[in-house]
């Protein structure tokens, strides 16, 4: 599959250059996606050049690098630094990814990142994860249960029962993956996107749920659940080498299955 790539945006101006400090032999360009809401300016794309001698190996060791030392005005996201918390998801050389598990030398000459795309932005590589999260707690994703639980252990299941939620459990709702699916970008206010539909279906399929049927009815619907075209954006880039995609065919199926 080959890579996708942010829409041409002809308001995305030149920006600023900074020139690597006098001596640097390893050099690698940066361009990175600025813009500030508050000023009213136009985004643009300022240059950065690196020492990668004096520098981590990762995408998100050089932002920091940049912020620090260079331009402290740089906004972005990050925590971890170890691929599980998600907060530091971009858009890397047209692919979205977590700046702390993307290697600089994975990249082939200048590295252009911009923030996820077809959010609004909050500032810089910061995009507004507020409907994003909204659409995640619609879906209730905590066990629901109508029976009283056990006076004198917790709710247990299979191995194999617990085998059919590792995957979708892995999820770090970085939004990688619904930021890179065209359903999403158009109907963005009615379809839930993959993230939130593979989240979904980790609770459908847990076997200590109580609350399936009622699930599924929530997400039968024209647009919430069946927007998805299969386009597999989504598996494409996760980060975590996730399958949205299948999930969302397997509540389909479930949901086929109801009605027979």
């Amino acid at each position: 599959m080959a890579e996708f790539r942010l829409p041409a945006n002809s308001r995305v101006q030149p920006g600023r250059e900074h020139k690597a400090p006098a001596g640097a032999t390893r050099v690698r360009k940066f361009r990175i996606y600025r813009y500030d809401p508050a000023t009213g300016g136009n985004p643009r794309l300022d240059s950065y050049e690196v020492d990668m001698d004096r520098c981590g190996p990762m995408v998100l060791d050089v932002l920091i690098k940049i912020k620090n030392e260079v331009d402290p005005t740089l906004t972005f996201r990050r925590s971890c630094r170890e691929g599980i918390c998600g907060s530091c998801a971009m858009n890397i050389d047209g692919t979205n990814t977590l700046a702390c598990i993307k290697a600089t030398a994975d990249v082939r000459g200048d590295v252009r990142i911009h923030p996820l795309p077809h959010m609004p932005v909050v500032k810089d590589l910061v995009p507004d994860l507020t409907h994003f999260y909204a659409q995640y707690a619609s879906i209730k994703p905590w066990l629901q249960t109508k029976s009283p639980p056990p006076p004198d252990r917790e709710r247990l299941q299979s191995k194999a029962d617990r085998e059919k939620i590792d995957m979708p459990s892995n999820c770090i709702l970085c939004a990688c993956c619904s930021t890179a699916c065209p359903s999403y970008w158009w109907n963005p206010e009615r379809y839930l996107g993959p993230a939130v539909l593979l989240a979904a279906y980790r609770w459908v399929a847990d076997s200590r749920d109580e609350a399936t049927g009622e699930r599924l009815d929530e997400l039968e619907d024209p647009f919430r659940l069946y927007r998805c075209h299969t386009i597999m954006n989504c598996t494409y880039t996760c980060p975590k080498g996730l399958n949205p995609a299948w999930a969302i065919g397997e509540i389909k199926k479930k949901i086929a299955e109801r009605k027979l």
